[in-house]
């Protein structure tokens, strides 16, 4: 089956060198029309949106999310942060917290920000950055998501003056596709390897086999970490590298606000 917004999906690739073209004002604030479109736990919106157009700005991102330098050469980009901190600001304005206190006796405490909290707006987050993407695309405006925003949660805390609650969820990098770009596209896993009906699948040795095959193509012998198959390799070069550890480190700290502590006390 194929329509105009199953091609704009499917047709969509990663895209790391932009045109000269500018991209209007009219271009990004339909971009982020329909971010904000997207579905909402509660149509409470858990994100905020930082444009980023500054171009020193963006120099400091291509350092500080694993040194990419087409990061900086994007027109815009666009930052998504998980946001509690407006609702909970909303709350403590409108007396919550004396609200909590005199009904204790109906188990109501008013409590900070838990790590539940970060996935939900997580999950907000996430959805509104993929509508911005089709959105995008659909303009003939390429994306690159970047998810090393991640890393370096002290550093970005500060560089965009972050408040308690708000963490960064991923950098969207946005340019008009050059003329004739030429779109690779990666082959993605079988279906039957990710659609389960009803039930989780516990995938069999021979399965795991056919799923990484042509993955596995992949694996060079003189490969720079002396791995011995693909599976140590991509461990290597990814699961088990410094950024995924310097990833794990900044979301350890980051989590530390995120709680639960009692705030009626």
């Amino acid at each position: 089956m194929r329509n105009q917004i199953l091609d704009c999906i499917n047709n969509r690739v990663s895209l790391r060198t932009y045109d000269d073209r500018p991209i209007t004002d009219e271009e990004l604030q339909a971009v982020l029309e329909a971010a904000m479109h997207a579905p909402t736990a509660g149509n409470q919106m858990l994100y905020s949106i930082i444009v980023i157009r500054n171009q020193e700005t963006k120099e400091k991102l291509s350092k500080s999310c694993d040194n990419q330098p087409f990061i900086a050469k994007a027109p815009v980009l666009l930052l998504f942060v998980a946001d509690q901190h407006k609702w909970f600001d909303f709350y403590k304005k409108n007396g919550v917290k004396e609200f909590c206190e005199e009904q204790k006796e109906k188990g109501y405490c008013f409590e900070a920000p838990q790590e539940s909290d970060l996935i939900l707006a997580a999950e907000d987050t996430m959805i509104a950055a993929q509508n911005a993407v089709i959105a995008a695309e659909s303009l003939g405006i390429g994306s690159c998501y970047i998810g090393d925003i991640v890393e370096n949660y002290e550093y970005h805390q500060k560089l965009f003056e972050l408040p308690e609650y708000v963490f960064p969820i991923s950098l969207l990098c946005l340019g008009h596709y050059k003329p004739n770009h030429n779109r690779v596209f990666r082959k993605r896993f079988d279906p039957k390897f990710v659609v389960f009906e009803e039930k989780y699948h516990q995938l069999s040795d021979e399965e795991y086999d056919e799923m990484f095959e042509e993955e596995c193509k992949k694996y060079w012998q003189d490969n720079p970490y002396k791995a011995h198959n693909y599976a140590q390799m991509f461990y290597a070069r990814k699961t088990g590298a410094a950024f995924s550890k310097e990833m794990a480190r900044s979301v350890r700290v980051a989590l530390k606000e995120w709680d639960g502590r009692k705030l009626s006390e």
